[in-house]
C-alpha cells in the first residue's frame, strides 16, 4: 500500500512539476496589432489586440529613420525608438529598434539600462567608445571604439553607453530583443526620481557630501519627463 502511495505522489509531483514549467515559447498567432480600445480587442502581454482580420499595412509601418536627431542638448545625443509605441504590429513579436545619433566631440548616450532586452548596435557614421559594466561583485567595465560597420552586443540588464569620441557626427542603429525594452537613465533616475529620493539615502550610498546630493538631485529636474 505504501508502495501505491509513493507512485501516486511521485506521479502528482512530476504533473505539477509539468504544468509550473509550461509556456508558451512562440506566439500562438500571426501578429497581435496592438490597440487602446478595449471593447474590441483582447489583452496580450501588456497590450490589446486588434482582430486580425483588421488589421493593415501602417500596423507594421515606420517611416523616419533616415531622418538625423536633434543632439541640440545637454547630452549631445538623441534616441529616435521604434518600439511596439511606434509600430503596433511589433506587439508580441519580440524584437524592436531605435537610431542614435551623437554630435561632435562628446554626444553621449549616458550610462543605461534596458530592464527587458539585450542590445545590439551597429555603428553606420563616426566613432563611438561604448561598453558596459557586468554585475556585483566585479562590476567589471568592458569598453570598445567602434567604427562604422563594427557590431557590440550589451547584455540584457546590464549598465551601458556610448560616447562619439571623433570629430564628426555620429550615428549607429540598436536592435532590441523586446517588443518595448524599457530604459532606465541611471543618473536621471536616481537623482531626478519623482519625488526625489531621500538625500540621506544617496548620501551614504555614493559616500558623498548632502549638499552635493541636493545639488545634484536639483540638476536632474530639468528634464524630469
Amino acid at each position: 500500500m505504501k508502495g501505491v502511495y509513493f507512485l501516486a505522489s511521485f506521479l502528482f509531483l512530476a504533473l505539477a512539476s509539468s504544468f509550473a514549467s509550461a509556456s508558451d515559447p512562440s506566439p500562438l498567432q500571426d501578429f497581435c496589432v496592438a490597440l487602446n480600445d478595449t471593447k474590441i480587442a483582447v489583452f496580450v502581454n501588456g497590450k490589446f489586440c486588434k482582430d486580425p482580420m483588421l488589421a493593415k499595412a501602417e500596423d507594421f509601418f515606420f517611416s523616419g529613420l533616415n531622418v538625423p536627431g536633434n543632439t541640440s542638448n545637454q547630452l549631445g545625443s538623441k534616441v529616435t525608438p521604434v518600439n511596439v509605441e511606434q509600430i503596433p504590429g511589433l506587439n508580441t513579436l519580440g524584437v524592436s529598434l531605435a537610431r542614435v545619433d551623437f554630435a561632435p566631440y562628446g554626444g553621449l548616450n549616458p550610462p543605461h539600462t534596458h530592464p527587458r532586452a539585450t542590445e545590439i548596435l551597429v555603428v553606420l557614421e563616426g566613432t563611438l567608445y561604448v561598453g558596459f559594466v557586468t554585475s556585483n561583485p566585479d562590476n567589471r567595465l568592458i569598453t570598445k571604439v567602434l567604427y562604422p560597420g563594427d557590431v557590440f552586443v550589451f547584455p540584457v540588464g546590464l549598465i551601458h553607453f556610448q560616447l562619439n569620441i571623433g570629430k564628426t557626427n555620429a550615428v549607429a542603429f540598436a536592435a532590441f530583443g523586446s517588443q518595448n525594452p524599457g530604459v532606465i537613465t541611471i543618473a536621471k533616475a536616481v537623482f531626478g526620481s519623482n519625488p526625489p529620493i531621500n538625500p540621506d539615502v544617496l548620501t551614504k550610498a555614493f559616500q558623498l557630501d548632502k549638499n552635493v546630493v541636493k545639488y545634484l538631485q536639483s540638476q536632474f529636474w530639468w528634464d524630469n519627463n
